[in-house]
C-alpha cells in the first residue's frame, strides 16, 4: 500500500492484487509479458516422426493435465495423432494413460530449454492449454508468435491474452476440451483462420513495448519527487 506504482502482467492479476490486498486500483499498472524473439513464424519445425499435439507445461494441479489427456482420448481425431507434453511424467498422469489405453499416443518430451521451444511449438498441430488458473499464459503467446494454433480456457486472464485468436473452453468441462480438440485439428478453415489472428496477436507481446510502458511510469515518478 505504500508504494507509488505497482506493475502486473494482466488486468486479472490486478484484480486479483487488489481483492486480496485493498490497494487502490489506479496504483496498479498492467504491463504484459513480452515475447522472446526466438519465437516466430520462420523458425524451423522440430521433425518427432509422427503428428502431435502440444501440451507445455508442469506437473502443477492447475495445468489441468489430467482432463486434456481424458479429452484427448475422446477426440475425434486421426489416432496417429500423438499428445506430447514438455516436462516428465508423474505417477498419476502415467496411471491415466495406461487407463486410456494411450501408451502409444502420449508422449513426454523432458525438459526443454528456450532455445529449442519454438521448434518443438512450430512442429506441432497446435497447442492445448487448459490450464485452470494462469496470471499471463505465456504458451499461449509463444504458440501465436510461431504460427501455431492455439486452444485454452475461458478463465483467469487466458481470455485477456488470447482474444479472439484461439478457441477457448470451459476447463471443468472434458466435454468441451474434447470436442475444442477435434475443431482444432479437423476444421481447417478454422485452423487458417486462427493462425493468421495469431500472428498479428502475438505481435503486441513484445519486449520494446514493455520497457516502454514500465520507462513511462518511472518517468512519471521520478517528476512526482522532484
Amino acid at each position: 500500500r505504500k508504494a507509488y506504482k505497482i506493475f502486473t502482467v494482466s488486468n486479472f492479476s490486478k484484480e486479483r492484487i487488489v481483492a486480496w490486498s485493498g490497494v487502490n486500483p489506479n496504483k496498479i499498472v498492467t504491463v504484459y509479458n513480452g515475447v522472446s524473439s526466438l519465437f516466430n513464424a520462420d523458425v524451423k519445425p522440430l521433425n518427432l516422426g509422427y503428428k502431435y499435439l502440444l501440451c507445455v507445461g508442469n506437473r502443477k494441479t492447475h495445468k489441468n493435465e489430467k482432463c486434456v489427456i481424458s479429452a484427448f482420448a475422446k477426440a475425434d481425431i486421426d489416432p496417429a495423432i500423438k499428445l506430447v507434453f514438455t516436462g516428465n511424467p508423474c505417477n498419476d498422469l502415467e496411471k491415466l494413460i495406461i487407463q486410456h489405453g494411450l501408451s502409444e499416443r502420449v508422449k513426454f518430451f523432458g525438459f526443454v530449454s528456450e532455445k529449442d521451444l519454438p521448434s518443438l511449438y512450430k512442429g506441432s498441430l497446435g497447442l492445448v492449454f487448459p490450464s485452470l488458473y494462469e496470471g499471463f499464459g505465456l504458451p499461449v503467446v509463444e504458440s501465436m508468435a510461431c504460427g501455431i494454433p492455439v486452444l485454452t480456457s475461458l478463465t483467469s486472464s487466458l481470455p485477456e491474452v488470447a482474444g479472439d485468436a484461439a478457441i477457448l473452453v470451459d476447463p471443468l468441462s472434458e466435454d468441451a476440451i474434447t470436442k475444442g480438440i477435434s475443431r482444432l485439428i479437423n476444421d481447417s478453415e478454422l485452423r487458417k483462420h486462427l493462425i493468421q489472428k495469431g500472428l498479428l496477436r502475438a505481435k503486441r507481446f513484445n519486449w520494446q513495448n514493455v520497457v516502454s510502458e514500465i520507462e513511462m511510469v518511472l518517468t512519471e515518478a521520478c517528476d512526482g519527487n522532484k
